[in-house]
């Protein structure tokens, strides 16, 4: 026997006030273990607010203060000063180890890095770097390129390639990306890669043409297309 349209709707209307009871029953049965998590959402937002005005603010503007006088150091090329402060004024060592959590503290590796790399302390200088990320794809870009020169006074042309391609890739524009596609290539030559090297200088030649790099850069071209083909 069929069921009424009024049926249907009466078996609806259960099955919903069902579904209702239980969701009822699952909170009161969960209820100490619900109130229990709740809180410890409350604490953790409540955590990171603090943290992050209370604490970690306070602690951006005091950092900003202590690199600059390090900065200026840098900039007149003042490296033991810059690196270990002045008596007065935190170096970037302790700038780095106080204030890690902060962007300048992070800002420090940079420093160090390009520092070590002018000391001839090259090792130093590519692990100093490595550590070092930003979001401002002008100096992530410097670095990539100071990680290639460090490797490539270390004799390895391969990681040196690989850091130029980066940094070639990093923030392409017209001024720093045939310089270090040029490196590139070079790099890729002495590692005997003809057709890497083949490769970056036609992406010289086909983006960056206008560029110092790119009215030099044929010549380079063919000679790699040369030594790839006769390898």
């Amino acid at each position: 026997m069929a069921k009424t349209k009024d049926e249907n709707q009466d078996e609806v209307i259960v099955d919903i006030g069902g579904s209702i009871n239980k969701t009822e029953q699952f909170i009161e049965d969960n209820k100490k273990t619900l109130s229990m998590a709740i809180v410890a959402v409350v604490v953790v937002v409540g955590l990171f607010f603090g943290y992050t005005n209370l604490y970690l603010a306070p602690l951006e503007e005091e950092a900003s203060i202590e690199i600059w006088k390090a900065q200026q150091y840098f900039e007149a090329d003042s490296l033991d000063k810059a690196l270990y402060g002045d008596g007065n004024y935190l170096g970037f060592e302790d700038i780095k180890d106080q204030y890690g959590a902060t962007n300048a503290g992070a800002l420090a590796d940079y420093y160090i890095g390009l520092i070590y790399y002018k000391q001839g302390d090259y090792e130093g200088a590519i692990e100093s770097l490595s550590s070092f990320s930003s979001d401002d794809l002008i100096v992530a870009t410097v670095a990539q390129g100071a990680i290639g020169d460090a490797n490539a006074e270390l004799g390895d042309v391969e990681a040196a390639a690989a850091a130029y391609m980066k940094a070639a890739n990093l923030n392409k524009n017209e001024f720093s990306s045939p310089i270090y596609l040029m490196k590139a290539g070079k790099a890729f030559e002495a590692a005997g890669n003809y057709d890497k090297a083949k490769e970056a200088y036609k992406n010289i030649m086909d983006n960056y043409g206008s560029s110092t790099e790119g009215r030099n850069v044929e010549k380079y071209y063919y000679k790699a297309k040369t030594l790839a083909e006769n390898s």
